[in-house]
């Protein structure tokens, strides 16, 4: 007999505001505002002060520290890269449904 477990990502469920992302992934207010605007980040709210930033942005904003430290990489090189890691993800997706099918 074979058990099926099923798991909720708590990480995609949850919101954090602009404090508690940058708490979480340990980077400098200010440097989660400019990945904001830069792109890298989509907060939910008009203002930093009433963003919400939803768990895959945890996600997304410990993959940009590294790029940004160990890579050396520039906040636009940044959003483009983690651009590119996205389409990447979406194209395995599609090719794992088209395998299946």
């Amino acid at each position: 007999m074979t058990d099926h477990v099923n798991a909720t990502i708590v990480e995609d469920e949850m919101q954090m505001s602009l404090a508690e992302l940058a708490r979480a992934c340990r980077a400098q207010e200010e440097q989660i505002h400019v990945w904001v605007v830069e792109g890298v980040l989509q907060p939910i709210g008009d203002s930093p002060p009433t963003w919400r930033f939803a768990g895959a942005s945890l996600r997304r904003a410990k993959l940009a520290i590294t790029l940004t430290r160990e890579l050396e990489i520039n906040t636009p090189g940044v959003a483009l890269a983690l651009d590119l890691m996205d389409e990447i993800e979406d194209l395995r997706t599609r090719l794992r449904r088209v395998g299946r099918g």
